[in-house]
């Protein structure tokens, strides 16, 4: 049995089929790209802002997003290729299996579990402290003894808040797709409007003094420029990724998680009902929508307010917000947040269990992932074991480690399917495609080398997380995997 067998597009494409078994082709491209809007304006954007910018880039955390924004645009051109032509549920994990081979695809369908669980828990953690900043304005707070987990930087017992979004999150998606996505367009208009809002008043009460200095100075690369320090020196020690060009680099590697909308996209090609056009449309426009509102909203929030007031505070945008003397408008807006916080946690919790389904499918994992609903033909089985995963994370775990480890896993997903494109050009050259990624290699070659470069910029101990996930997922495979798998074991299908 080979760990390197690719799994024919054919019967790719045959899976794909609407058939009484499989998932209902219920969205849109209007659907979509609401689903990927859903996804990507969240907790990068009003939460991991503030972070990125007190920890890392400052003011420049602007050039952070259009930084991640690139890399993005090259790997979210890959993406439309493979989803318009291999329109089956499970993303980079599918794309893997066509292309690289059994193995590979196992490590990216693990490493895209990671991706989407802590992301829903990361989403979680910033929901629940939003819910108690509105509720402050009507003199009701939440104890902190269930509003933190113990590990926070202000410790309580467990964010029961984040559990009990999570558990009811789970229990719609269940229910099905065309309900979810509904939820999620509604949710998705509150967003936007919120982000333009936000944009438009406060544009006006900009202190140019809060953009000075734009780049912050980084002493350890004064250093370097000087001679005084070696690059692997500088590389190693705290200087690195505190301010200057180094911190833009790691900010733009904190907040790129918060770019996979146009992944959970993917995820749901096999419910889309016009794959082949849909899905470029969904994957492609998402991201540019969300691009141009990242970069404004996050020069306009380091304008208003001193980025190192950001510090710790998973709700920048209420605290920036104040300084516009809008404050009868503070509810509205974090109504608004929650609402969004709320879509996002929606589409992760989705795109994880369509990623599980198709590795059941596969008889990569036991086939009680990818049973479905018998009236709602949705996996239930899967939604209801991550929502306890889920939850655990998001009850327990601090939101700026979180938000780090998905941000690694989903370069690492970013960069395979980078490369996949390259790989499904030679051995697939005549498959048909409703998009073509231009001047390939070189686009998805430069999708790969920034992946890589943004991962560099992660602190160590989440490329250490990373291998610790990655090698218990190893283990999974060889005792059980492969011996399942039906690619390799036909008989057992």
């Amino acid at each position: 049995m080979s760990i390197w067998k690719t799994k024919p597009l054919s019967v790719l494409l045959n899976e794909a089929s609407d058939d009484e078994k499989g998932l209902k082709r219920t969205l849109s491209a209007r659907s979509l790209v609401a689903l990927g809007v859903g996804a990507i304006i969240g907790a990068g954007l009003f939460s991991l802002t503030g972070i990125a910018a007190a920890d890392n880039a400052g003011p420049a955390v602007t050039l952070s997003f259009i930084l991640a924004a690139i890399g993005c645009a090259f790997a979210g051109l890959c993406y439309a290729e493979f989803a318009s032509m291999i329109p089956v549920a499970g993303s980079a994990y599918t794309y893997s299996y066509a292309t690289m081979g059994e193995f590979v695809a196992w490590i990216i369908g693990w490493d895209l579990v990671l991706e989407y669980a802590l992301g829903a828990a990361t989403v979680a953690v910033s929901w629940s402290q939003y819910v108690d900043k509105f509720l402050a304005n009507y003199g009701f707070h939440i104890p902190q003894e269930i509003l933190h987990g113990p590990w926070d930087s202000s410790p309580g017992y467990i964010n029961l808040p984040a559990i009990l979004i999570i558990f009811a999150l789970s229990l719609l998606l269940i229910r099905g797709t065309k309900e979810s996505a509904l939820l999620n367009n509604i949710l998705v208009i509150l967003k936007v409007t919120v982000v333009i809002v936000f944009i438009a008043l406060g544009w006006g009460f900009i202190d140019g003094a809060n953009h000075t200095p734009f780049i912050p100075v980084n002493e350890g690369e004064a250093l370097l420029s000087s001679g005084k320090m070696t690059f692997l020196n500088f590389f190693s020690s705290d200087y690195f990724g505190h301010y200057g060009w180094s911190g833009i680099l790691r900010g733009a590697g904190v907040v790129f998680f918060a770019f996979i909308g146009f992944d959970a996209v993917s995820t749901a090609a096999q419910e889309a009902k016009d794959p082949q056009k849909g899905m470029p449309i969904g994957i492609l426009g998402s991201l540019i929508i969300c691009t141009i509102l990242y970069v404004l909203f996050a020069f306009v929030l380091t304008g208003l307010e001193n980025y190192l007031n950001f510090k710790g505070d998973a709700s920048p945008v209420t605290t920036a917000f104040a300084k516009t003397g809008y404050t009868f408008l503070n509810s509205a807006l974090t109504i608004a947040i929650i609402a969004g916080y709320t879509s996002v946690m929606l589409v992760m919790l989705m795109g994880q269990s369509r990623v599980f389904y198709s590795m059941s499918v596969d008889g990569l994992l036991p086939k009680f992932f990818s049973t479905l609903h018998a009236k709602n033909r949705t996996p239930y089985k899967t939604n209801l074991l991550f929502m306890v995963f889920v939850s655990v994370f998001a009850g327990f775990v601090p939101v700026s480690d979180l938000g780090h480890m998905v941000s690694i896993g989903t370069l690492f997903a970013f960069a395979l399917v980078c490369i996949g494109v390259i790989v499904m050009r030679k051995t697939n050259p005549d498959a048909e495609r409703g998009f073509r990624v231009p001047f390939v290699p070189v686009f998805p070659i430069i999708g790969v080398v920034i992946c890589l470069i943004l991962m560099a910029g992660l602190p160590i101990v989440s490329w250490e997380r990373l291998a610790i996930w990655m090698i218990i997922g190893v283990v999974i495979y060889f005792l059980y995997g492969k011996k399942n798998s039906i690619l390799n074991n036909p008989n057992k299908k």
